[in-house]
């Protein structure tokens, strides 16, 4: 099976704290999704000040079941929770897979 990707932004809002999303968001990813096939979890943030995201985290799980298994695990409502810790912009979320 092919790895999947969460492909996870950021869009407006009035603030965005870098800092917590590498330190701590991404770590809490990692520990609640692991053990559901999560892989890895990295963050990218725009180099223009003016772009309409302000940030793209990139969640790379064993295949496509393993991150929907994540997603309808109880461990997403903590994710979820730590949100409005770093961030009150819009999230997206899409799921990628290799051609």
């Amino acid at each position: 099976m092919a790895h999947a990707t969460l492909i996870v932004t950021c869009s407006g809002g009035t603030y965005f704290d870098r800092d917590h999303y590498v330190d701590v968001h991404l770590p809490l990813a990692l520990a609640c999704w692991r053990h559901h096939g999560l892989e890895s979890a990295s963050a990218f943030f725009p180099r223009n000040a003016d772009a309409p995201e302000v940030s793209v985290g990139l969640y790379r799980f064993r295949d496509e079941d393993a991150l929907h298994a994540a997603l309808a695990s109880a461990e997403t409502a903590a994710v979820m929770a730590d949100v409005p810790r770093f961030t009150d912009a819009t999230v997206s979320r899409s799921v990628g897979t290799p051609l």
